[in-house]
């Protein structure tokens, strides 16, 4: 899996990330203080969004595009210090084996 946080994200991070998630979402995009994206293979990701979302006040949405290699992203919506905090327990989670 790979991890990155952007804090504070742009306009266009935002309109970009928006596109991706598609009209189901419910994250309330104004004032994004963070957003948290990871990718991976999706039952990772199934298992990552349950995690981050129980472990932290979290948003959690599927990323949509295509990869030929079957990699699938979410994105994480919180506040940095959340967003951080998703993020360390998927990897503790993840490692492990939970």
């Amino acid at each position: 899996m790979e991890f990155r946080i952007i804090k504070t994200p742009s306009s266009g991070t935002i309109d970009i990330i928006k596109r991706r998630v598609g009209p189901n979402c419910s994250t309330d995009f104004e004032n994004v203080p963070a957003v948290g994206l990871v990718q991976g293979r999706m039952i990772e990701m199934i298992c990552a969004a349950d995690i981050a979302e129980k472990a932290v006040g979290v948003t959690v949405e599927d990323v949509r595009g295509s990869c030929p290699q079957n990699m699938i992203m979410i994105a994480i919506f919180g506040d940095t210090s959340s967003v951080e905090s998703a993020i360390q327990e998927i990897k503790f989670k993840m490692e492990e084996g939970n």
